[in-house]
């Protein structure tokens, strides 16, 4: 009986020891994968928030585990976030450099699509009788949406001006989509390309 206990308090105290040996470790892990995600996580949130949510997932539980003392839970689950914050920040870099390519061809057909469609809702507005297929609430939707969308490529070309072309092309994008769904809904003649 003597024996059993003193080989559960040396079982006890091995597994302290070995617990306090991954201590160090663990913590250096989170707080290394951590500091990863924190360099990109802003920009994370704004072009692969489907990427960046297991990983904050991952880090919330591993910090949950370092706070509850298991310590080897924190080091299985930042192992793997090196690569998977690689790949986010890879993923992040690849999405800003395709809408900062796609700014070029928005600021240059977006302004002709705005201005076909306020000349199109102001011929519409100054008509006595609209074309068949059209209503008065028809047009006035649209002339809201182009307000809208005029306001909206303001802030695109704002952030295109402070070199933020990947915000200029994601705003130039929703323009793009609201003046071509106002022209649609007026019959009017899309560009080919559209």
């Amino acid at each position: 009986m003597k024996n059993s206990w003193r080989a559960g308090v040396a079982l006890l105290a091995l597994a302290l020891a070995d617990c306090q040996s991954q201590k160090g470790p663990a913590q250096a892990s989170l707080s290394s994968a951590q500091a990863a995600f924190d360099s990109v996580g802003a920009d994370a949130q704004k072009y692969a928030p489907e990427q960046a949510k297991p990983i904050q997932d991952a880090l919330a539980a591993a910090t949950d585990a370092a706070a509850k003392g298991d310590y080897k839970a924190v080091l299985a689950q930042t192992e793997p976030l090196t690569s998977q914050i690689s790949a986010l920040s890879a993923a992040v870099n690849a999405k800003k450099t395709e809408l900062a390519a796609a700014w070029p061809a928005l600021s240059a057909s977006v302004p002709k699509l705005v201005g076909a469609l306020k000349s199109r809702v102001d011929i519409l507005s100054a008509s006595r009788r609209l074309p068949a297929g059209l209503t008065a609430e028809t047009v006035n939707a649209a002339k809201t949406g182009l307000e809208s969308a005029t306001q909206l490529w303001t802030e695109a070309t704002t952030a295109a001006e402070a070199n933020d072309l990947a915000g200029a092309a994601t705003k130039g994008a929703e323009v793009k989509a609201k003046v071509v769904e106002a022209m649609k809904s007026l019959n009017m003649k899309l560009p080919t390309g559209i």
